[in-house]
Protein backbone atom coordinates (compact mmCIF):
# COMPACT_ATOMS: atom_id res chain seq x y z
CA UNK A 1 0.00 0.00 0.00
CA UNK A 2 1.29 3.26 -0.64
CA UNK A 3 1.93 6.12 1.98
CA UNK A 4 -0.62 8.43 2.16
CA UNK A 5 -0.56 11.91 0.29
CA UNK A 6 -0.22 13.57 3.29
CA UNK A 7 3.31 12.19 4.37
CA UNK A 8 5.19 11.82 0.13
CA UNK A 9 7.28 14.42 -0.86
CA UNK A 10 6.90 16.34 -3.78
CA UNK A 11 9.63 13.47 -5.74
CA UNK A 12 7.35 10.83 -5.11
CA UNK A 13 3.97 12.67 -5.96
CA UNK A 14 5.39 13.14 -9.06
CA UNK A 15 6.49 9.41 -9.90
CA UNK A 16 3.23 7.26 -9.05
CA UNK A 17 1.71 4.50 -11.07
CA UNK A 18 -2.35 4.87 -11.23
CA UNK A 19 -2.38 1.98 -8.64
CA UNK A 20 -0.30 4.18 -6.03
CA UNK A 21 -2.44 7.18 -6.83
CA UNK A 22 -5.75 5.78 -5.68
CA UNK A 23 -4.23 3.89 -2.77
CA UNK A 24 -2.52 7.29 -1.56
CA UNK A 25 -6.00 9.28 -2.14
CA UNK A 26 -7.93 6.66 -0.10
CA UNK A 27 -5.49 6.47 2.76
CA UNK A 28 -5.67 10.08 2.85
CA UNK A 29 -9.20 10.35 4.46
CA UNK A 30 -10.51 13.53 2.84
CA UNK A 31 -7.43 15.36 2.73
CA UNK A 32 -6.18 16.19 -0.81
CA UNK A 33 -7.09 19.22 -2.40
CA UNK A 34 -7.14 19.78 -6.24
CA UNK A 35 -6.16 23.72 -7.70
CA UNK A 36 -7.04 24.28 -11.39
CA UNK A 37 -5.17 26.40 -12.79
CA UNK A 38 -5.28 27.85 -16.25
CA UNK A 39 -2.45 27.99 -18.29
CA UNK A 40 -2.97 29.93 -21.11
CA UNK A 41 -3.95 33.30 -19.52
CA UNK A 42 -1.37 36.20 -18.72
CA UNK A 43 0.09 34.47 -14.82
CA UNK A 44 -0.77 35.82 -11.76
CA UNK A 45 2.58 36.60 -10.71
CA UNK A 46 3.51 36.99 -14.22
CA UNK A 47 6.64 35.12 -14.89
CA UNK A 48 5.57 32.11 -12.42
CA UNK A 49 3.07 29.57 -13.63
CA UNK A 50 -0.09 29.57 -12.05
CA UNK A 51 0.58 25.89 -11.24
CA UNK A 52 3.62 26.73 -9.39
CA UNK A 53 1.48 29.22 -7.03
CA UNK A 54 -0.92 27.14 -6.78
CA UNK A 55 1.16 24.59 -5.72
CA UNK A 56 3.18 26.63 -2.91
CA UNK A 57 -0.41 27.53 -1.51
CA UNK A 58 -0.78 23.85 -0.39
CA UNK A 59 -2.17 22.00 -3.51
CA UNK A 60 -1.60 18.48 -3.92
CA UNK A 61 -2.67 18.07 -7.32
CA UNK A 62 -2.55 20.68 -10.13
CA UNK A 63 -5.37 20.50 -12.36
CA UNK A 64 -4.59 22.52 -15.68
CA UNK A 65 -7.69 23.61 -17.40
CA UNK A 66 -8.43 24.73 -21.13
CA UNK A 67 -4.86 22.57 -21.90
CA UNK A 68 -4.22 21.56 -25.40
CA UNK A 69 -2.57 18.49 -25.15
CA UNK A 70 -1.77 18.89 -29.77
CA UNK A 71 -0.64 21.90 -29.01
CA UNK A 72 0.13 22.72 -25.54
CA UNK A 73 0.78 26.45 -24.00
CA UNK A 74 1.71 27.11 -20.29
CA UNK A 75 2.47 31.30 -19.86
CA UNK A 76 5.88 31.92 -17.79
CA UNK A 77 6.66 27.97 -18.27
CA UNK A 78 10.17 27.71 -20.15
CA UNK A 79 10.61 26.28 -23.33
CA UNK A 80 10.74 22.74 -23.73
CA UNK A 81 9.51 20.20 -26.31
CA UNK A 82 5.90 19.88 -26.59
CA UNK A 83 5.48 16.25 -25.34
CA UNK A 84 7.76 17.67 -21.86
CA UNK A 85 5.12 19.96 -21.28
CA UNK A 86 3.55 17.93 -18.44
CA UNK A 87 6.46 16.76 -16.97
CA UNK A 88 8.14 20.64 -16.94
CA UNK A 89 5.69 21.57 -15.00
CA UNK A 90 5.78 18.42 -12.54
CA UNK A 91 9.38 19.13 -12.13
CA UNK A 92 8.92 22.85 -10.89
CA UNK A 93 5.80 21.90 -8.57
CA UNK A 94 6.42 18.81 -7.19
CA UNK A 95 2.68 17.88 -7.65
CA UNK A 96 0.55 15.30 -9.76
CA UNK A 97 -1.22 16.88 -12.67
CA UNK A 98 -4.61 16.42 -13.95
CA UNK A 99 -6.32 17.56 -17.20
CA UNK A 100 -10.05 18.62 -18.20
CA UNK A 101 -10.73 17.14 -21.16
CA UNK A 102 -14.22 17.92 -23.02
CA UNK A 103 -17.07 15.37 -24.53
CA UNK A 104 -18.82 18.07 -25.85
CA UNK A 105 -22.09 17.35 -28.14
CA UNK A 106 -21.24 19.87 -30.99
CA UNK A 107 -25.12 20.00 -31.09
CA UNK A 108 -25.89 21.58 -27.85
CA UNK A 109 -22.54 23.54 -28.07
CA UNK A 110 -22.36 27.42 -29.93
CA UNK A 111 -22.31 30.16 -27.55
CA UNK A 112 -18.62 30.02 -26.71
CA UNK A 113 -17.66 30.09 -30.38
CA UNK A 114 -16.28 33.46 -29.87
CA UNK A 115 -15.10 33.18 -26.37
CA UNK A 116 -12.16 32.52 -24.41
CA UNK A 117 -13.73 29.05 -23.59
CA UNK A 118 -14.28 28.22 -27.21
CA UNK A 119 -12.62 24.58 -27.45
CA UNK A 120 -9.39 23.35 -29.94
CA UNK A 121 -9.09 19.97 -31.08
CA UNK A 122 -6.41 19.02 -28.73
CA UNK A 123 -9.21 20.02 -25.42
CA UNK A 124 -11.89 17.18 -26.78
CA UNK A 125 -12.02 14.09 -25.19
CA UNK A 126 -11.28 11.90 -27.59
CA UNK A 127 -9.19 8.12 -27.03
CA UNK A 128 -6.29 10.09 -29.19
CA UNK A 129 -6.01 12.87 -26.79
CA UNK A 130 -6.18 10.88 -24.05
CA UNK A 131 -3.45 8.64 -25.03
CA UNK A 132 -1.35 11.52 -26.00
CA UNK A 133 -1.85 13.23 -22.65
CA UNK A 134 -0.99 9.78 -20.71
CA UNK A 135 2.43 9.94 -22.96
CA UNK A 136 3.04 13.32 -21.90
CA UNK A 137 3.12 12.54 -17.92
CA UNK A 138 -0.61 13.19 -17.08
CA UNK A 139 -1.46 11.36 -13.49
CA UNK A 140 -5.32 11.97 -14.22
CA UNK A 141 -7.88 12.76 -16.85
CA UNK A 142 -10.63 14.39 -15.61
CA UNK A 143 -13.95 14.34 -17.85
CA UNK A 144 -15.85 17.76 -17.77
CA UNK A 145 -16.81 20.61 -19.51
CA UNK A 146 -16.56 24.52 -18.84
CA UNK A 147 -19.36 26.90 -19.03
CA UNK A 148 -21.50 26.69 -21.99
CA UNK A 149 -19.88 24.00 -24.19
CA UNK A 150 -22.29 21.90 -24.26
CA UNK A 151 -21.43 18.97 -22.31
CA UNK A 152 -23.84 16.19 -21.47
CA UNK A 153 -23.54 13.38 -19.17
CA UNK A 154 -24.35 11.03 -22.25
CA UNK A 155 -21.37 12.51 -23.61
CA UNK A 156 -19.18 11.96 -20.91
CA UNK A 157 -20.25 8.07 -20.59
CA UNK A 158 -19.52 8.04 -24.24
CA UNK A 159 -15.92 9.05 -23.97
CA UNK A 160 -15.60 7.46 -20.65
CA UNK A 161 -16.24 4.19 -22.33
CA UNK A 162 -13.60 4.59 -25.22
CA UNK A 163 -10.73 6.36 -23.21
CA UNK A 164 -11.10 3.58 -20.46
CA UNK A 165 -11.49 0.52 -22.95
CA UNK A 166 -7.68 1.89 -24.41
CA UNK A 167 -6.01 3.27 -21.10
CA UNK A 168 -7.52 2.62 -18.45
CA UNK A 169 -5.21 0.91 -16.80
CA UNK A 170 -2.55 3.42 -17.33
CA UNK A 171 -4.40 6.58 -15.82
CA UNK A 172 -6.79 7.75 -13.27
CA UNK A 173 -10.11 8.90 -14.66
CA UNK A 174 -12.37 10.87 -13.35
CA UNK A 175 -15.82 11.91 -14.96
CA UNK A 176 -19.10 14.30 -13.89
CA UNK A 177 -19.65 17.98 -14.10
CA UNK A 178 -19.00 21.02 -11.82
CA UNK A 179 -22.08 22.82 -13.08
CA UNK A 180 -24.68 22.36 -15.92
CA UNK A 181 -21.91 22.90 -18.76
CA UNK A 182 -24.44 24.50 -21.38
CA UNK A 183 -26.84 21.74 -21.22
CA UNK A 184 -30.24 23.02 -20.27
CA UNK A 185 -31.97 20.07 -17.99
CA UNK A 186 -28.66 19.13 -16.32
CA UNK A 187 -29.00 21.35 -13.49
CA UNK A 188 -29.44 21.63 -9.65
CA UNK A 189 -30.32 18.38 -8.90
CA UNK A 190 -29.67 16.68 -12.58
CA UNK A 191 -26.55 17.74 -12.99
CA UNK A 192 -25.50 13.86 -11.68
CA UNK A 193 -27.56 11.69 -10.16
CA UNK A 194 -27.55 8.09 -9.00
CA UNK A 195 -27.98 6.71 -12.62
CA UNK A 196 -25.30 9.18 -13.78
CA UNK A 197 -22.89 7.77 -11.28
CA UNK A 198 -24.15 3.66 -11.70
CA UNK A 199 -23.34 4.85 -15.87
CA UNK A 200 -19.84 6.12 -14.97
CA UNK A 201 -18.41 3.62 -12.88
CA UNK A 202 -19.54 1.32 -15.35
CA UNK A 203 -18.12 2.87 -17.77
CA UNK A 204 -14.61 2.81 -16.36
CA UNK A 205 -14.71 6.08 -13.69
CA UNK A 206 -12.16 5.80 -10.90
CA UNK A 207 -13.22 9.10 -9.48
CA UNK A 208 -16.96 10.48 -9.65
CA UNK A 209 -16.95 14.45 -9.86
CA UNK A 210 -19.46 16.12 -8.52
CA UNK A 211 -20.50 19.68 -7.50
CA UNK A 212 -19.69 20.86 -4.07
CA UNK A 213 -22.51 21.74 -1.72
CA UNK A 214 -23.48 25.25 -1.75
CA UNK A 215 -21.94 26.23 -5.28
CA UNK A 216 -24.79 24.85 -7.43
CA UNK A 217 -28.47 25.67 -6.97
CA UNK A 218 -30.10 23.06 -5.16
CA UNK A 219 -27.52 21.30 -4.36
CA UNK A 220 -27.30 20.61 -0.58
CA UNK A 221 -24.98 18.86 1.44
CA UNK A 222 -27.15 16.11 1.97
CA UNK A 223 -27.66 15.24 -1.57
CA UNK A 224 -24.29 15.51 -1.76
CA UNK A 225 -23.61 12.93 0.84
CA UNK A 226 -26.17 10.67 -0.50
CA UNK A 227 -24.19 10.44 -3.76
CA UNK A 228 -20.90 10.16 -2.26
CA UNK A 229 -21.90 7.25 -0.02
CA UNK A 230 -23.38 5.72 -3.13
CA UNK A 231 -20.06 5.94 -5.04
CA UNK A 232 -18.19 4.53 -2.51
CA UNK A 233 -20.43 1.73 -1.95
CA UNK A 234 -19.49 0.82 -6.04
CA UNK A 235 -15.75 1.13 -4.86
CA UNK A 236 -15.06 4.41 -6.43
CA UNK A 237 -13.35 7.56 -4.92
CA UNK A 238 -15.20 11.11 -5.43
CA UNK A 239 -14.28 14.71 -5.70
CA UNK A 240 -15.91 17.71 -4.90
CA UNK A 241 -16.15 20.73 -7.09
CA UNK A 242 -16.14 24.42 -6.75
CA UNK A 243 -16.29 25.39 -10.04
CA UNK A 244 -18.98 28.56 -10.28
CA UNK A 245 -16.40 30.99 -9.71
CA UNK A 246 -16.44 30.87 -5.70
CA UNK A 247 -13.05 30.46 -5.69
CA UNK A 248 -12.94 33.94 -5.74
CA UNK A 249 -15.07 34.42 -2.84
CA UNK A 250 -14.20 36.05 0.30
CA UNK A 251 -12.12 33.47 2.77
CA UNK A 252 -15.34 32.83 5.26
CA UNK A 253 -17.25 31.26 2.13
CA UNK A 254 -14.35 29.01 0.97
CA UNK A 255 -13.78 27.77 4.94
CA UNK A 256 -18.09 26.91 4.94
CA UNK A 257 -17.35 24.72 1.82
CA UNK A 258 -14.69 22.65 2.49
CA UNK A 259 -15.94 21.60 5.86
CA UNK A 260 -19.23 21.03 3.88
CA UNK A 261 -17.20 18.99 1.08
CA UNK A 262 -15.88 17.65 4.16
CA UNK A 263 -19.51 16.41 5.78
CA UNK A 264 -20.11 14.62 2.74
CA UNK A 265 -17.18 12.29 2.81
CA UNK A 266 -15.64 12.82 -0.65
CA UNK A 267 -11.65 11.63 -0.80
CA UNK A 268 -10.71 14.75 -2.62
CA UNK A 269 -11.56 18.92 -2.76
CA UNK A 270 -11.09 21.16 -5.77
CA UNK A 271 -10.90 24.60 -6.00
CA UNK A 272 -11.90 26.09 -9.26
CA UNK A 273 -9.41 28.25 -11.61
CA UNK A 274 -11.29 31.91 -11.75
CA UNK A 275 -10.67 33.79 -8.69
CA UNK A 276 -9.65 36.78 -10.91
CA UNK A 277 -9.01 34.55 -13.90
CA UNK A 278 -6.75 31.41 -13.77
CA UNK A 279 -6.44 30.20 -10.69
CA UNK A 280 -8.03 30.77 -7.39
CA UNK A 281 -7.75 33.40 -5.16
CA UNK A 282 -4.11 32.11 -3.50
CA UNK A 283 -5.40 32.88 0.44
CA UNK A 284 -8.27 30.93 -0.92
CA UNK A 285 -6.20 27.56 -1.41
CA UNK A 286 -4.41 28.21 1.70
CA UNK A 287 -7.80 28.63 3.50
CA UNK A 288 -8.87 25.48 1.93
CA UNK A 289 -6.03 23.28 2.44
CA UNK A 290 -6.08 24.71 6.29
CA UNK A 291 -9.88 24.01 7.06
CA UNK A 292 -9.70 20.48 6.03
CA UNK A 293 -6.58 19.34 7.51
CA UNK A 294 -5.16 21.83 9.82
CA UNK A 295 -1.99 24.08 9.44
CA UNK A 296 0.82 21.64 10.32
CA UNK A 297 -0.11 19.44 7.19
CA UNK A 298 -0.80 22.64 5.23
CA UNK A 299 2.70 24.61 6.10
CA UNK A 300 3.99 21.03 5.45
CA UNK A 301 3.03 20.56 1.87
CA UNK A 302 4.11 24.22 1.08
CA UNK A 303 7.22 24.24 2.90
CA UNK A 304 8.63 21.09 1.77
CA UNK A 305 11.87 20.95 -0.38
CA UNK A 306 10.88 19.93 -4.25
CA UNK A 307 14.99 18.51 -3.92
CA UNK A 308 13.84 16.39 -0.58
CA UNK A 309 14.47 12.37 -1.43
CA UNK A 310 12.31 11.31 1.68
Amino acid sequence: MAKRILNMTPKELTNLTKEEIISAIAGNEGRMLVSETIGITIPLLTDVTNAEFAASMGADMILLNMFDVQEPEIMALPKVDTIDTVREVKRLTGRMIGINLEPVDDALASENAETMWAMSAGRYATVENAVRAQKMGVDMIVLTGNPGNGVSNGAIISSLRAISEKIGDKIVLAAGKMHAAGVIGEGGEKIITKEDICQFAGAGADVILMPAPGTVPGITTEYIRELVSYAHSLGKLTLTAIGTSQEGADVDTIRRIAIECKMTGTDIHHIGDSGYVGMALPENIMAYSIAIRGIRHTYHRMAQSLERDA
